[in-house]
């Protein structure tokens, strides 16, 4: 099968190589690479998860916030203009107050709130008296269709119809998924007072007395939590910054990429926990947060209505186009040429939207029109053309 740019509907964002080595597992088929314009500076990966064509493109290496995502979204929607909606999936870090109960290794999906669309920049805003920071402004929240199936997999994933464990483990027969995405045993959270002890990034020097005690979970299966994730230019290594802001809003997660996304591209956010956003913060989790994060996606993807060909239009499912006013003529013959002339132009990837059939009043224009488009009616499952007579 050959594909062109027009033929990716859905983006799916990474601003790490982990995070895009772990989309890559997790594509059913991989696409040959298709020619850009030198003036888009992304690399892209393409291919297809549960029937959808998938572009992944991640952000420049060492180049992280909001402005780089927003950057690599005008360059994405210039070279692949029927993309119509991001998924933008990665690590972040968690907000450990409580309740929802968030750990290493968990998912946080944006879902808008009464006061957000899912996703809060939290460092834009303006400073009042007594040093007060208000937040102003608003982002985008994602589309119907995403809305709607993360409502779906919620739903599924309560039930055990979904298992991420499940959806992991075919891909841990690789030896390199096994290497690079291990699940790590320890999952420490000290209390939001009390800092990190030494140059060491592994905690070894820390007081084991400050560790919040919190029961064992019984499953390893990853906890999902929907709700708001605060976006913004700084990495959030401070657990008491980290709670003044999370406190109030409900905020769930941190992450310097999606601000910049949202009202350039409709999208959702899928993170995985790799820290607690606290001075304690380190690598270990990262890899497995990035693979439990892209294995989500997938799940979600498989659940995406298939419209047309495969595209998703507009976020929304759109019904096909078909008004015509004349009943079928059974009794029609002939004209087996033009038919076929005009049939083919149809079926052009790139042919016409629109084709004008001329002729002497009375020659059958109208019968040819009317034959065509009960024809394309019955082989195109989204017809997308006029077919006029003059």
């Amino acid at each position: 099968m050959t594909f062109t740019h027009d033929s990716y509907t859905i983006a799916w964002i990474c601003a790490l190589p982990i995070e895009l080595a772990a989309a890559k597992i997790f594509l059913d088929e991989v696409h040959p690479r298709l020619h850009q314009p030198k003036s888009d500076l992304n690399v892209y990966t393409l291919g297809s998860i549960g029937g959808h064509n998938i572009v992944v493109v991640c952000l420049p290496a060492g180049v992280y916030g909001t402005t780089s995502a927003t950057a690599a979204v005008a360059y994405l929607k210039s070279t692949y203009p029927n993309i119509q909606f991001a998924l933008t999936v990665g690590i972040g870090g968690g907000v450990p107050l409580g309740k929802p109960d968030i750990r290493l290794g968990d998912i946080v999906v944006s879902k808008p709130s009464d006061t957000f669309g899912g996703v809060i920049q939290y460092d834009y805003g303006k400073t009042v008296g007594n040093g007060h920071f208000y937040h102003t402004g608003s982002l985008n929240k994602p589309p119907p269709i995403l809305l709607k199936t993360i409502a779906q997999m919620e739903s599924d994933y309560m039930l055990g119809k979904i298992s991420l464990c499940n959806i992991m483990a075919s891909s841990l027969h690789k030896e390199e998924v096994q290497t690079q995405f291990p699940r790590p045993s320890k999952d420490q959270l000290f209390q939001s007072t009390y800092d990190h002890v030494g140059n060491k990034s592994d905690c070894s020097a820390c007081d084991t007395s400050e560790l919040v005690d919190r029961p064992e979970r019984t499953t390893e299966e990853p906890q999902v939590h929907y709700g708001l994730i605060a976006s913004g230019n700084q990495v959030m290594k401070d657990a008491r910054t980290r709670d003044s802001i999370a406190q109030g809003r409900n905020i769930l997660c941190f992450e310097m990429e999606a601000a910049g996304l949202m009202d350039e591209i409709p999208s959702l956010v899928i993170r995985g926990i790799c820290d607690y956003c606290d001075s304690h913060k380190h690598k270990e989790w990262q890899g497995y947060a990035a693979f439990v994060a892209a294995a989500y996606a997938k799940a979600l993807l498989t659940l995406i209505p298939i419209h047309g060909k495969g595209a998703v239009r507009n976020g929304v499912k759109e019904d096909p186009h078909w008004m015509v006013p004349f009943r079928k003529n059974p009794g029609f013959v002939g004209r087996e040429g033009e038919i076929s002339k005009i049939d083919g132009l149809i079926q052009e990837i790139h042919g016409p939207l629109k084709i004008a059939i001329c002729g002497l009043g009375g020659v059958g224009k109208t019968q040819i029109a009317l034959e065509l488009a009960y024809r394309t009616r019955e082989h195109i499952l989204d017809p997308m053309y006029d077919l006029c007579e003059y």
